[in-house]
């Protein structure tokens, strides 16, 4: 009807017959075409007004998401491809060359459309996954990344054929002779495949997990782990981008043990002058016997020396008699052992090194309560300042480089300060 209304149309207007029916061709295309852009913009408003108003009242979160990525608005074209294929056949667009081209390219577009709107629908879907806390323990994006891959290449295979007009197995079949250069193209994609699945399984990196892997100049928090690549953020805020299959080539150091055990280790040393280290004198045992935590140590010990005093006499200096250090190192201890940041199921102790130029070394080894970096650091300050502080209250010193216009006898040993009192017991 509409094509013998434009046929009289164009008589009267005194065209030619061949022309006639191009003239009538190009009309109806830009008809159907306008009401294909009609109906995809009635389609929008109505998704825009009506739906998307809906669905975040809703609160689902695959629908959410869906409308934050304009997934809905996408769904549009889909809406004006329909209506012009299906109007299409009605007013003999496929009935010439150039018209049968334009169905071609229609049923390309509809492939690209719908390739697009998948890929939006694997993206909602990893973000709605991301939502869940076992995302940070087993990752997708990447396999999200993969099936995109193959997604779009075997779009374009479909574009391809839909506007030359062939069968898809006539590009498919000269896969074989280029799977060469196809794994020299997509090299990387399969390491990361591969390696991604080994890190998955074996669950070896979580986002959020701090690492580091000094060749790559890694040291921080992981934030993404994509298909190719694991993106780290590191503690002065730059970003370093690591290979995932360098994570299974490679060794790399991963703190997630620390942050779920029970504490975060302590292992520093105190460097004691040994020009300062000797036996008490009854005076000192006394004034260290009136300290809370050395008392029942030193009077366990002066039992014990009675019972067994060694094979010299009084006076003598194979006797077994209390030092200075060997009381400090108690005193650690036992501070330790009473400390509330100390983790007391885990080990705890301290122990005397081998002595070094520097002077003798005292090692606490221990684990804090506090995990988090500035409250451990700030809790293991606290426990040694108090000791280097008392340190003077057993004639003991740390050892440090003479300062220049400071004078060292090495026969008298550095001077130590007189202090009056034994607040041995005090912490912060």
């Amino acid at each position: 009807m509409v094509s013998n209304f434009l046929s009289q149309f164009f008589r009267q207007l005194g065209l030619s017959e061949g022309i006639i029916d191009f003239t009538i061709h190009i009309t109806l295309g830009t008809g159907v075409i306008l009401l294909g852009l009609i109906g995809s913009g009635v389609a929008r408003l109505l998704l825009n007004r009506v739906v998307t108003p809906i669905v975040r009242r809703s609160n689902i979160p695959w629908a959410n998401v869906l409308v934050e990525q304009g997934g809905l608005n996408r769904l549009t074209p889909l809406v004006a491809w329909l209506i012009i294929s299906l109007l299409a056949p009605f007013v003999g667009i496929g009935s010439t060359i150039f018209g049968d081209f334009i169905l071609r390219t229609l049923q390309g577009v509809f492939v690209g459309l719908l390739v697009v709107k998948i890929g939006v629908i694997l993206d909602g879907a990893n973000k709605v996954y991301e939502s869940y806390p076992v995302s940070r323990q087993r990752p997708i994006k990447g396999y999200i990344q993969l099936v995109k891959i193959f997604l779009f290449i075997l779009g374009a295979i479909l574009l391809v054929t839909a506007m030359l007009d062939i069968s898809p197995l006539a590009i498919l079949s000269g896969f074989g002779a280029m799977s060469a250069v196809i794994l020299l193209l997509f090299k990387d994609t399969l390491l990361g495949l591969v390696s991604g699945v080994q890190l998955s399984s074996n669950d070896m990196v979580r986002l959020g997990d701090w690492i580091e892997m000094p060749k790559y100049g890694a040291d921080g928090e992981v934030i993404d782990i994509t298909l190719q690549t694991v993106m780290v953020q590191n503690w002065d805020m730059t970003i370093t981008t690591i290979p995932v299959y360098a994570l299974i080539s490679d060794s790399f150091k991963n703190w997630r043990g620390m942050s779920e055990g029970g504490g975060r280790r302590m292992k520093r040393s105190l460097f004691i002058d040994a020009l300062g280290i000797s036996f008490l004198s009854r005076a000192q045992i006394q004034k260290l016997a009136s300290a809370e935590l050395l008392g029942s140590y030193i009077r366990e010990k002066i039992a014990d020396i009675k019972v067994n005093p060694g094979s010299g006499r009084n006076g003598d200096i194979s006797r077994r008699r209390l030092t200075n250090l060997g009381t400090f190192r108690q005193y650690a201890s036992e501070y330790l052992q009473r400390h509330p940041g100390i983790n007391h199921d885990m080990t705890c102790m301290v122990r005397q090194l081998q002595s070094t130029p520097m002077g003798v070394p005292i090692e606490l080894y221990a684990f804090t309560r506090e995990k988090a970096w500035i409250a451990h650091e700030r809790l293991q300050s606290d426990i040694f300042d108090h000791l280097i502080s008392v340190l003077p209250f057993f004639g003991l010193r740390l050892y440090q480089y003479p300062s220049a216009g400071v004078e060292v006898s090495s026969s008298q040993g550095l001077p130590l300060p007189v202090l009056e009192g034994f607040p041995l017991d005090r912490r912060k």
